[in-house]
């Protein structure tokens, strides 16, 4: 895409994000809902497919142009970035990375196009951010495979049309071995999903559990025609994730910078702002700083992801940061708005709880503290 078509896209976003997605953040919080009309616009903007192939319909955005866009979608309720994300990120990617020419053909327009929803399904109760643990199996089968397991936490389970499913096809194999995927739509007979897990924060955005009891699909639905290949799927798709999510909270994290920066202006205590005095500024200082290193940072992991240089470390280290620094920036926030910050009346008040799942999804901290440690070991032989 053009830089200044891009650009045009991005001037197009960041005004549909403040002048339509923020007014609604209420209506999104109290519904646990986004509302029908904001997710016919998104569609219409190519918003389910940015990250897409422009020969399946999408807009084809590199990853230094999806951490930019990301950052206009961050400044909202995470969930209307949770809408989009799953198509254009950790789902729709096993699709563009490892599908078949038919597999793409089939599916990939309908993403693009917002009418179809595809979920990632891959966390279980005893594999979370190491998928070693998996269990849930694929039994060969005339014509095709039985799958049967269980996942949790699967975001837009609720909404989805077909779920990436990843599961076991070799028995004899253990930790990342072994594991393949496959295209399940959500009408197969002996699919399943749960209600819709009530979590702390993030409103509007499903997460439930899918229950797989002898699911039968055909050959066809094995992703790349190849078992053994879930693993490299999962991993190449959770790296662009992770840069994606350090993205978000950049955008997020701007936000709450405004939002405390707005507070300290206009709240007075003693006869004149809290913004005049010096412990405000220090936290309003430390946040912005923190931001804007955390902008720099994805841009430059984004650069490495693109030229093929780092998609690994960077995108971990980029995630590790940005949601810590989220966290951070959100309490300060509630803290530079004292008891107010403290009211569900408040928009810092929510996004204090919606910051809290970024150190926990795509990899925990932890988790990316591991990758980081390894690649940096690795290296050093």
């Amino acid at each position: 895409m053009e830089t200044e078509a891009f650009q045009a896209v991005l001037a197009a976003v960041r005004t549909f994000v403040r002048k339509e997605v923020v007014p609604a953040e209420d209506v999104i919080e109290q519904t646990d809902e986004i509302p029908e009309v904001i997710r016919a616009k998104a569609a219409a903007m190519g918003l389910f497919g940015y990250a897409l192939p422009e020969e399946y319909g999408g807009l084809g955005f590199s990853m230094s142009e999806d951490v930019r866009l990301a950052m206009e979608l961050g400044y909202t309720a995470p969930a209307f970035r949770s809408m989009l994300g799953t198509n254009n990120g950790i789902a729709g990617q096993v699709l563009v990375n490892f599908g078949t020419d038919e597999q793409k053909r089939h599916y990939l327009p309908d993403l693009a196009a917002g009418d179809k929803i595809a979920s990632f399904a891959l966390t279980e109760s005893e594999a979370g951010s190491d998928p070693s643990g998996l269990r849930t199996r694929a039994v060969r089968a005339e014509g095709g495979f039985r799958l049967t397991g269980q996942k949790r936490f699967i975001t837009n389970a609720d909404r989805a049309d077909l779920f990436m499913v990843f599961a076991r096809t070799n028995a004899d194999t253990e930790g990342t071995k072994g594991i393949s995927v496959f295209v399940v739509e959500s009408g197969a007979e002996g699919l399943t999903v749960g209600p819709n897990d009530e979590k702390m924060g993030q409103r509007g955005a499903h997460t439930a559990e899918v229950f797989l009891d002898d699911v039968f699909v055909p050959e066809s639905a094995l992703v790349g025609g190849a078992e053994g290949e879930g693993f490299a799927a999962a991993m190449r798709s959770l790296a662009r994730g992770r840069l994606h999510i350090a993205a978000i909270c950049v955008g997020l994290g701007q936000r709450l910078v405004e939002e405390s920066v707005n507070h300290a202006a206009a709240s007075r205590q003693g006869g004149r702002p809290i913004a005049e005095f010096q412990q405000v500024q220090a936290m309003l200082a430390d946040s912005q700083t923190e931001v804007m290193a955390g902008r720099a940072l994805v841009l430059e992991a984004a650069k490495s992801y693109d030229d093929g240089s780092d998609r690994r470390m960077a995108p971990s280290c980029a995630k590790l940061f940005c949601s810590e620094m989220v966290g951070r920036v959100a309490d300060r926030a509630v803290q530079i708005h004292g008891g107010m910050g403290y009211m569900r009346t408040v928009p810092v008040e929510r996004f204090y709880r919606d910051a809290r799942l970024f150190r926990l999804y795509e990899g925990t901290s932890e988790v990316q503290k591991v990758i980081i440690a390894k690649q940096l070991l690795r290296t050093g032989r």
